[in-house]
């Protein structure tokens, strides 16, 4: 199947900026996040992040001594994830490869 939008709809498909700035001219907010889901979302975050810090101290990588991050696991990009992930499983269970 082969769609091509210009010829479908006679236009071209809005840039991406160009599409967030007419829905802001617009008053559309369907793809903004409102301040008090961005408040939710990090009253969520922020206790796993101050009790991950000074239980996990990060010894090496770019944020160690003092990034944002403490102590959270890294890992490089396209990988499985960091190794600290395997301590979430039962002993009988595993990660599914991506």
């Amino acid at each position: 199947m082969e769609f091509l939008y210009g010829t479908s709809f006679i236009s071209q498909s809005p840039e991406a900026y160009e599409r967030l700035i007419m829905d802001a001219m617009r008053g559309d907010p369907t793809l903004f996040t409102r301040n008090d889901e961005v408040e939710a979302q990090w009253r969520i975050c922020d206790p796993i992040l101050k009790y991950w810090e000074p239980t996990h101290p990060q010894t090496s990588g770019p944020l160690a001594g003092g990034g944002r991050a403490g102590g959270l696991p890294q890992y490089k990009a396209g990988s499985q994830g960091p190794k600290e992930a395997d301590s979430l499983l039962l002993d009988d269970h595993h990660w599914r490869a991506i």
